[in-house]
Formats: structure tokens, sequence, C-alpha cells
């Protein structure tokens, strides 16, 4: 265990209680799996296939997820296609091991997110 006693900073708990808060629905875990994994930008027909899942339904997880930031929007015209932020990817291991009171392996330098949209 780390030997620091204190608890983490009042931003960083809330930012990392966004994270889990979004993650905390099923369905929102399996978009964020399937977009880590895909790697490339997906449409959000191409998600609701994947997921069998409504369209409205993975639409408000979508939201969700990229008012965290995991997911990031791209617009080509009227279409949107989602991709996953990397930043959070490298970022998320790291926040469960310091809220556990864990080192983490390698923190990453982790950019402002906010700029990432």
């Amino acid at each position: 265990m780390n030997d620091v006693k204190e608890p983490l900073d009042r931003s960083t708990a809330a930012e990392y209680a966004s994270w889990f808060k979004a993650l905390a629905d099923a369905t929102r875990v399996q978009i964020v799996s399937l977009l880590a994994r895909r790697g490339a930008p997906m449409s959000v027909g191409e998600i609701v296939q994947a997921v069998d899942v409504g369209q409205s339904t993975v639409s408000a997880h979508l939201k969700v997820l990229s008012e965290v930031r995991f997911v990031l929007v791209e617009r080509h015209g009227t279409a949107a296609f989602y991709r996953i932020n990397q930043a959070c990817v490298e970022c998320f291991p790291s926040a469960a091991d310091l809220v556990m009171g864990r080192p983490a392996p390698t923190p990453p330098a982790c950019p402002d997110l906010g700029e990432s949209r």
C-alpha cells in the first residue's frame, strides 16, 4: 500500500467520481469497450448494431460519455462519428490505482482532457 495517508484533493476526486458515475451502466461500459477496441470512429448506427440497444438509448449514453470526455464526437456534414478519447484510456488505470491508494505503475502525463473535445 501507499504511505500517503491523505485523501485525494477535492477536484481530482470529483473528476474521477464523474468518470466512475459515467461507467455505472452496463451499456455505457459496452460502448466504451467497443470504441476503445475498435480504434476508429463509429456512427450511432454501427454502435447500435454492436450493442443491440435502441438508437435513442445509445444516443443518450453517448451524451453521458461525451460529457465526461470518454467519448469524442467528429462531425462530417450531418453525420456524427464517435471515438474513444485516448487520453482517458491512458489516465483511467492510474485513476483507479490512486483512488484505491496504490501508486500508479507508470503515471501518464494526462493532458487537460477538456481540450480534446
